[in-house]
């Protein structure tokens, strides 16, 4: 079953509302994003999949899907 993009966001919203706290964790994912990258991203997922791009040198919808499973399994 996939996920609309009105889903995502509304979902994301928690991520945003709680970036101080799930900074740590992202960077235990994505060890390559500084926190100087983490501040300007500021919860925002778009924000977030462009930069793990550039840090990875990975395609877009791949870097959606590794974040759509990150966030599963915090359910957050």
């Amino acid at each position: 079953m996939s996920e609309t993009k009105k889903d995502r966001c509304h979902d994301w919203n928690r991520v945003e509302g709680n970036w101080k706290q799930v900074k740590g964790k992202i960077k235990e994912q994505w060890g390559k994003l500084t926190d100087d990258d983490l501040d300007r991203i500021a919860g925002k997922r778009d924000q977030l999949e462009g930069k793990i791009q550039e840090r990875y040198g990975i395609e877009k919808d791949r870097v959606q899907r590794d974040i759509a499973d990150w966030y599963g399994r915090h359910g957050w």
